[in-house]
């Protein structure tokens, strides 16, 4: 396949802030625990500081990373194929901005190519990318439906993520097993009914 690299304007707004060091970070960690009512300093606790750190480094890695970036690459050669590209069940966790606990589940993702199609690898690097930061659903959902706007620009986009968040299921009104559903369409999928449909009938289909 030929490719063309594509370039797309940035989008995600964040003012510049001074990052701590990783020895105030540790040192937060420390704090922390002596307020869950822990001792910092015993044997098991003692390296936690430094473990969370590092854990956060990688939990947190889309904040490093650049979707437009990911997406660059698009394929051309396709044989003039310009009907719908879906990749379903892309697993992902991410953290709620609320409370800093885990919501996990799936995204799907479909479009309708204009000039050529990226690899679909990328599709689910773009999701971790967004879902590696502090985040809300609906923000996310946002999030990802515009990097691929922007850098496939093509005649539509769908996508529907589905999650369980820890924050309503581990604490506050602690209901387990509760699914949250967001989704979002662009061009066809959003002026076609049929095409949603579609969309959604694939998703669900498991044959």
């Amino acid at each position: 396949m030929d490719a063309v690299v594509k370039s797309s304007p940035a989008k995600e707004l964040m003012k510049p802030f001074e990052r701590p060091s990783r020895e105030e970070a540790e040192a937060a960690v420390r704090v922390l625990l002596r307020w869950a009512g822990d001792n910092p300093d015993r044997e098991g606790l003692v390296d936690t500081p430094r473990r969370v750190v590092r854990a956060y480094e990688e939990i947190f890695s889309g904040y490093t990373k650049d979707a437009a970036l990911a997406l660059r690459r698009v394929f051309q050669d396709v044989d003039s194929y310009d009907d719908l590209v879906l990749v379903r069940d892309i697993a992902f966790t991410s953290h709620c901005e609320h409370h800093m606990v885990p919501f996990v589940g799936k995204a799907h993702i479909a479009y309708l190519p204009t000039n050529g199609v990226v690899g679909l690898s990328k599709l689910a690097r773009v999701v971790d990318i967004f879902a590696k930061r502090l985040q809300t659903q609906e923000t996310m959902t946002s999030q990802i439906v515009q990097a691929i706007e922007d850098a496939l620009q093509p005649r539509g986009v769908a996508l529907l993520v589905e999650a369980e968040h820890m924050c309503m299921s581990m604490r506050g009104v602690q209901k387990q097993g509760a699914s949250t559903v967001t989704m979002q369409f662009t061009g066809v999928f959003r002026d076609n009914a049929a095409e949603q449909a579609r969309f959604l009938t694939l998703v669900r289909s498991r044959a």
